[in-house]
């Protein structure tokens, strides 16, 4: 069993019909008591100047109630019923609604379901018209309400008509406020109807229509195809007074949409390191782009050509799928009129080009000679080149051969001269900004010096000042205490601040330790071959390299006795020279233990050795 669909309360409703038009929640509300009040105006058949208010309050638990009422000025003489009452009548009228409204009220003792409802609107309805009753006051407004339920069924036919019909005007408005600030823009939409009239194309929640003038060639759609259009203009259309909503005007034939896609497929010109100067277009036929690098080591007309002209063949194929495909024609700009006239007449190779005087009547005008078989190159298919260069340059240009302009003795620049001249005003330019910029740079060094001759003038001038008088300040006497004796090997507690110096012992002589040992040198030479001869018998060798060899360990049993040290006192030692010499000498003794010969005897370590060195 499929379960009961929540009913939606008021505000509920209100917030889908905001959420689903796109227009805020304020716009309905504005539309619903609009709609009300124009309803009940005809409901009451007495002229459109009526006075009339609907009120809708949200409570706190939810609840919603809903007033109309028709407000009549109190006046001591009525002479427009319709509009005016007495005051006379304004307090009767007060007493029977309220003694009406409680007769109601009690005939629903106990409501159910919309009965309840209606209940409680009566309360809220009759709370109203009692505190009406306290502003029946000459020269106010009197509000005679009406209690919803006896509205006919033709005023809530009306009211839902109506506000559909302003929900439908604020729609547009809506869309007028969101497509305003896109105009130059370009559009993505799906074709939802095409015909021979044009193209209806579906973009979010609005339809919006291309004409077929604004369409490239010949070119078709099917419905359910993706478009792409460029926003031209946002008009708001207005009817006696009320807005119907934007007339949203797009076009694919425009030049901005031809600058929107190479602004899409070309990052240079999308991150301004390539400039378009200017773009003539007769869509479906040719093009001409004039673009311009802000950088030296790019070339603007191979940036937008790429290689193999993979990046002017995407543009291409997005003009549409007409029979023929539109040309585009890559133009570098020049500030050089001549060069700029030469230029935008391509594909056609020009000879030289003369710039006329300019008039009013004629305003700019050139003349432009070619080859001799490059004069209809030069005007194109239906004269599109020369028309296209015309609106690309601002030049009045006229077309002359090589041979007809010198029969008529036309005085012209030749090609390779502008050229020349172009790149020697090139670097005239380049010259003189690097002058500025170095005159510049110039400026700012000799300021930076100047700074630094300031700075050091102010550090000198520091220095040269006389100096602040040094105030000798009284000694300061420090009472001497009397020193405490302190046996020897032990250490201070306290520290005393000043304390009269030792006299400084003289150094005990130093105590030697004499070593005897019971074995000679020979019989530990002989002891050594012995092993040695052992280790060979056994196979097991070990090599000792020289760095590794070690003095050899005395064991206990070779010390015959050793004299007992004295023991040393808390002080340190110093020893003299002559005794430091002693200690030196002594090591040298020691080293003269092992000779070149040992050292390259092959012998193993004794275990009690090898454990010490572990």
């Amino acid at each position: 069993m499929e379960e009961e669909k929540k009913e939606m309360t008021f505000s509920e409703l209100i917030n889908a019909i905001a959420e689903g038009k796109g227009i805020s929640r304020d716009s309905v509300l504005a539309a619903l008591k609009e709609a009300m009040e124009t309803s009940y105006i005809k409901f009451l058949k007495g002229g459109d100047d009526a006075i009339v208010e609907a009120k809708i309050i949200e409570e706190e638990d939810g609840s919603v109630h809903a007033t109309l009422c028709q407000k009549k000025k109190i006046v001591k003489e009525v002479e427009d019923d319709y509009l005016e009452i007495s005051k006379e009548d304004a307090k009767e009228d007060c007493e029977k609604t309220i003694a009406h409204l409680e007769e109601e009220i009690d005939y629903l003792k106990r409501p159910r379901g919309e009965e309840k409802k209606e209940k409680e609107d009566l309360k809220y309805l009759l709370a109203l018209v009692k505190a009406e009753k306290s502003n029946i006051k000459l020269n106010n407004f009197y509000s005679i309400y009406c209690p919803l339920n006896e509205l006919t069924k033709l005023t809530a036919v009306s009211i839902r008509t109506i506000l559909r019909n302003k929900i439908g005007e604020a729609e547009r408005v809506a869309l007028y406020d969101i497509y305003k600030d896109h105009i130059g823009e370009m559009l993505t939409g799906i074709v939802e109807r095409s015909d021979e009239k044009g193209v209806a194309i579906k973009v979010g929640r609005t339809v919006i229509e291309l004409n077929k003038k604004d369409m490239i060639g010949d070119e078709y759609f099917k419905p359910g195809e993706t478009i792409k259009v460029y926003i031209q203009e946002v008009k708001s259309v207005d009817v006696d007074g009320v807005k119907k909503g934007p007339q949203i005007e797009v076009t694919r034939s425009s030049e901005g949409f031809l600058k929107r896609l190479f602004e899409e497929e070309i990052h240079e010109i999308y991150e301004g390191v390539v400039i378009i100067k200017g773009i003539a277009r007769i869509a479906g036929l040719r093009s001409k782009v004039a673009v311009y690098s802000t950088k030296e080591d790019i070339d603007p007309t191979g940036a937008c050509i790429g290689q193999g002209g993979s990046r002017i063949q995407k543009i291409v194929a997005q003009l549409g799928n007409s029979h023929e495909k539109e040309k585009i024609d890559i133009i570098p700009y020049s500030e050089d009129p001549s060069l700029y006239i030469a230029e935008s007449l391509r594909p056609a190779q020009v000879v030289g080009v003369a710039i006329k005087p300019e008039t009013e009547e004629e305003g700019k005008s050139a003349i432009a000679v070619v080859k001799d078989d490059q004069y209809y190159v030069a005007l194109g298919k239906k004269n599109a080149n020369i028309r296209l260069a015309k609106r690309l340059t601002g030049y009045s240009i006229e077309i002359y051969e090589e041979q007809k302009a010198l029969d008529d003795g036309i005085e012209f620049e030749s090609i390779e001269d502008i050229r020349a001249r172009v790149e020697e005003d090139k670097r005239a330019k380049e010259r003189v900004n690097y002058a500025e910029r170095s005159l510049r740079l110039a400026e700012e060094r000799e300021a930076l010096r100047q700074a630094e001759e300031q700075e050091k003038a102010a550090l000198a001038a520091e220095e040269e000042a006389p100096e602040t008088p040094i105030v000798e300040e009284a000694p300061i006497v420090v009472a001497k205490k009397p020193v405490t004796k302190v046996k020897p090997g032990k250490i201070l507690d306290e520290v005393e601040p000043i304390a009269e110096p030792e006299p400084v012992k003289e150094p005990e002589p130093e105590v030697k330790v004499e070593v005897k040992t019971t074995t000679s040198l020979d019989e530990l030479e002989k002891s050594l071959n012995t092993k040695t001869e052992k280790k060979v018998e056994t196979g097991k060798k070990h090599s000792v390299k020289k760095e590794e060899k070690r003095p050899r360990k005395i064991s206990e049993k070779e010390i015959a006795h050793e004299k007992p040290l004295e023991p040393l006192m808390n002080t340190m030692p110093i020893y003299t020279e002559e005794e430091l010499a002693e200690v030196e000498a002594e090591e040298e003794n020691e080293a003269d233990y092992y000779n070149e010969e040992d050292e390259n005897l092959e012998y193993e370590y004794n275990d009690e050795y090898d454990d010490d060195l572990r």
